[in-house]
């Protein structure tokens, strides 16, 4: 008994913390979302009439939506890609190969930072620097920012060049891989591409799950590079889901109305999650031969 209370001490904390800034902000939220809470007054109870006007009758949700789901399929596959190159040049065996590492992992620290956001931004506007270097080559200033066709794209680089996380994991699943299967490879006139493929890319199935779940939730949520970058614009091709949320919450103070959004937005989540959960079934490999559920 006394080792129980003990232990109960010990996590109380952790306890503390997320039953009061997770599990009712949890139901709270749910809660809000069948009401007409808009922070002026108490909330009255309406059933499902915010999830009908926003399936019905907002046409921002269908375009944020959109916007999002360009986003998500060009950022996530992308920042992926990139960071699986990069642990690969970052797993070879070369002098001072943590010093590198280290760097290419800093921009992660500041990922998803107004900061970061910013910089992109000045990089990106026709006087910026892209457009600077681009003038060299004697190509036109481009309207990154400002064309509607090339906006989306500009933020989406964004998340590529915090590939840091997802690469640190992906150099993890590669010291994981057994040398001597390398080595067979070798002995058996085996190229460095085929060798990737049927060795390196089978094994590290599991790692490129895991990133690309994390990464999808964490694209399918993001807010601030388009806040500040773009402002949702131009004609709105950059409002991503994330800002119909804050606007509607704190511009228009529909706080049952965003409630709303917000579960919607946590369905949407969990559908995908659930949809690359179930088809790894058929391109995650695992040691032991198992899998997800």
């Amino acid at each position: 008994m006394r080792k129980q209370v003990a232990g109960l001490l010990y996590i109380s904390p952790w306890l503390l913390g997320f039953l009061v800034l997770t599990l009712y902000p949890f139901g709270a939220s749910l809660y809000y979302s069948f009401t007409d809470y808009s922070m002026v007054r108490e909330p009255g109870f309406i059933g499902f009439k915010n999830y009908v006007e926003i399936v019905t009758r907002d046409p921002d949700f269908y375009k944020s939506l959109k916007a999002t789901a360009y986003y998500v399929f060009m950022a996530v596959p992308a920042k992926l890609i990139f960071a699986l190159l990069v642990a690969m040049v970052l797993n070879l065996p070369l002098k001072g190969i943590g010093l590198f590492r280290t760097v290419y992992y800093l921009p992660s620290i500041l990922g998803g930072s107004i900061a970061v956001s910013v910089l992109w931004k000045f990089l990106f506007m026709r006087e910026g620097l892209v457009n600077r270097v681009l003038s060299y080559a004697a190509v036109e200033p481009i309207d990154w920012l400002g064309n509607p066709k090339l906006a989306l794209f500009t933020i989406s680089l964004l998340p590529v060049w915090e590939f840091g996380s997802s690469m640190i994991i992906f150099l993890a699943g590669l010291k994981q891989v057994p040398k001597e299967l390398y080595e067979a490879a070798i002995m058996d006139g085996s190229s460095r591409i085929s060798t990737f493929f049927r060795i390196t890319l089978p094994l590290l199935t599991p790692v490129i799950l895991f990133n690309l779940v994390m990464q999808t939730i964490g694209a399918f949520q993001q807010f601030t590079s388009a806040f500040v970058i773009t402002g949702g614009g131009p004609v709105k091709s950059t409002y991503l889901y994330g800002m119909m949320l804050y606007d509607n919450a704190f511009h228009y103070f529909k706080m049952g109305y965003a409630s709303a959004l917000s579960w919607i937005l946590f369905l949407i989540i969990l559908a995908f999650t659930f949809l690359l959960l179930k088809s790894s079934n058929r391109w995650a490999h695992y040691e032991d031969g198992g899998g997800t559920a």
